[in-house]
């Protein structure tokens, strides 16, 4: 079965930006996959975390916050970070894509490798992680799995801070370790702290797999490895593969110190030890050939180019020797032997020391025009080439953001320095999504650079219901890039709310709209002939020309009577005793008035007033009591607008 088109999340569209096209890995944390960037119209490699770890809410805070440290760890050996989000339960990570494989896979296809080569892959290793280490980050995981090998030849390192961040989860307060147990310091067993000392230790380790073609310990369970690294010392790489270098071995020995303070104090420094190793190794050394059974080194002897096999003990092989008659004569003088020699020695000491390139380090012109930062790049002996320019939201357009290699790089003179200028802030025309529906809207924003904000929904009868009626910013307006769009729905039309409005007017006004109206009188304590009940029930979407039932109180009950019965005010209280000493005033008519000035007018009266809302205009068109009715101070006027 084909595993990927299984994939449920093959196919869909992340977060309005990443197409996913296929499965590349899967782990026990997450399952990595090609996808395209629609937006910059780019491949990148996209990591979605497994949903027990985008469930838990201190996973995805943890995460988030070590994704933008390491976005910010910019190194030319550590797979860059471009972004990271969430879409509904996906929780993800938009990464650099390398084609390439895995160490790992280089490692089951050729076995161990020859010293040299090993250095040669593990000091950009520790270059990346080194880079990691003065900027404040410990890797936590380093191994074979997490160095990829470009097709071309370079080394990358991947998973910065995600072993931290998974640190923050329900997993690691339940007894699992993070990390892998063949690499693991002996302080992560004991304590599950982590220092770049530990990192070390871990890089220590995989140079030992990578010249021996094995991890130094094995065992039938996770914790006897575990219990290994904490009691044994690692062994030498030559213990097993005898022509393993001592410095290969010294320097696994210094890296895998059981006690930390023991190791190199960050990778930097183990990165000082590999360069002079790896300077000081011959470079004639041959590698072996993966699955060859090579006799000992000692059946081996050089010709002139060629090795020839010894004949094997036990076959002793008598050749005749010449007699070389003795000279007499001059014999050399040691003390002008060595005289000679330090002289030799000493001309190409000097001539190396003159020989050497010069270097000069790269001058800062972070914030300079092109002309001023070419003239000064110009003034120590390199030269200066316009590299791709970017947006920024901090530098002004056509000032420089940085270069390449940075600031303070030691170069050869004459070498070229990059230089990427600023395009300025990026800004995104808000797009044009009136009359699409939801789902098209959404992909058009994501598909301009913008976020998708809240989703709203509004009474409208000129626009098809579920089609956008506007957006917020509108469109045409320019924002950053990024920025969120809020998008306005047409709900149709919707039930307006009539309660309590007189039942002339309910029926008028709701017949005006296109409602077949039916009114039904009942006995009730509301003030005579107003609406106390209506189905649909209000804000409730309805078609065009549909049936409505309002309920009003009985018309033919006597206002005064009703009055006074108890409630004077409209308040809901009994106002009885107080019936024979009221005093009345006339409610004004505020019909077709501004609502604001109508309710200014009305208390001024000493009237309360309450505002009911049948549609979007500022203007009074009903109101209870109606105009000219008598009513006592503190009556409640009810106002529709």
């Amino acid at each position: 079965m084909d595993t990927t088109t299984a994939d449920p999340l093959v196919g869909r569209l992340l977060d309005g930006r990443y197409r996913i096209e296929s499965r590349i890995a899967q782990g026990g944390m997450a399952t990595v996959y090609l996808a395209l960037d629609i937006r910059l119209d780019r491949t990148v490699a996209l990591k979605v975390m497994h949903r027990s770890l985008a469930a838990d809410p201190a996973f995805v805070r943890r995460f988030i916050g070590e994704a933008k440290s390491v976005a910010s760890l910019s190194h030319p050996n550590v797979v860059h970070v471009f972004d990271q989000g969430t879409d509904n339960d996906v929780v993800y990570l938009s990464m650099e894509y390398v084609p390439g494989r895995t160490l790992r896979d280089i490692l089951r296809q050729r076995g161990r490798l020859p010293a040299r080569e090993a250095l040669e892959i593990l000091i950009p290793v520790l270059a990346a992680l080194g880079a990691a280490h003065q900027a404040g980050m410990v890797h936590r995981d380093v191994k074979p799995e997490n160095v990829l090998m470009t097709d071309d030849g370079r080394v990358k390192v991947v998973d910065f801070g995600l072993a931290r961040a998974i640190e923050a989860t329900n997993q690691t307060r339940t007894g699992m370790m993070i990390g892998t147990i063949g690499y693991m310091a002996p302080e992560q067993v004991m304590t599950g702290a982590a220092d770049v000392r530990s990192d070390v230790y871990a890089a220590g380790i995989m140079l030992f797999e990578l010249v021996t073609g094995e991890q130094p310990y094995d065992g039938e369970t996770p914790m006897s490895v575990a219990y290994r690294h904490v009691h044994d010392t690692v062994p030498a790489p030559s213990s097993l593969v005898p022509e393993v270098p001592q410095l290969v071995d010294a320097l696994v020995a210094h890296a895998t110190a059981r006690e930390p303070a023991d190791r190199p104090k960050d990778a930097t420094a183990m990165l000082v030890r590999a360069v002079e190793s790896h300077r000081a190794l011959p470079r004639t050394t041959t590698p072996p050939v993966s699955g060859a059974h090579s006799l000992p080194p000692q059946h081996f002897a050089v010709s002139g180019a060629a090795s020839v096999p010894q004949a094997a003990p036990g076959h002793t092989l008598i050749q005749p020797r010449a007699e070389v008659p003795q000279r007499r004569g001059f014999r050399p003088h040691w003390l002008l032997v060595t005289l000679a020699a330090v002289m030799v020695v000493a001309v190409g000491f000097t001539g190396w020391f003159f020989s050497r390139p010069e270097l000069v380090g790269v001058p800062n012109v972070a914030g300079q025009n092109l002309a001023v930062a070419e003239k000064n790049i110009a003034a120590l002996g390199l030269q200066a080439r316009k590299g791709e320019s970017e947006y920024s939201e901090k530098v002004a357009e056509g000032l420089v953001i940085a270069t390449d290699p940075g600031a303070e790089v030691q170069l050869e003179k004459g070498s070229t320095v990059t230089l990427t200028l600023s395009l300025g802030p990026e800004r995104i025309v808000v797009p044009n999504v009136a009359n699409m529906n939801g789902n098209d809207a959404r992909a058009a924003i994501a598909a301009a650079g913008l976020t998708v904000g809240s989703v709203k929904r509004l009474a409208n009868n000129e626009v098809e219901r579920d089609k956008v009626i506007r957006t917020s910013p509108q469109v045409g307006e320019k924002v950053k890039k990024g920025a969120k769009v809020d998008i306005f729905v047409s709900a149709g039309l919707v039930m307006p709310d009539v309660s309590g409005m007189p039942k002339d007017e309910a029926a008028g006004y709701l017949g005006a709209q296109g409602f077949q109206v039916q009114v039904n009188e009942v006995d009730d304590d509301a003030e005579p002939c107003t609406v106390i009940a209506q189905s649909p029930k209000a804000k409730t979407e309805v078609d065009q020309g549909a049936p409505v039932m309002v309920t009003v109180s009985r018309c033919q009950v006597d206002f005064w009577q009703w009055f006074r019965g108890g409630d004077r005010d409209g308040d809901g209280d009994d106002d009885s005793e107080a019936r024979d000493d009221q005093q009345f005033a006339l409610v004004p008519g505020v019909i077709g008035k501004d609502v604001r000035d109508a309710k200014a007018e009305l208390e001024a009266l000493g009237f309360k007033v309450r505002v009911q809302r049948l549609g979007n205009g500022g203007v009074v068109q009903f109101q209870r009591p109606l105009p000219n009715s008598e009513r006592p101070p503190g009556t409640t006027v009810y106002l529709w607008q």
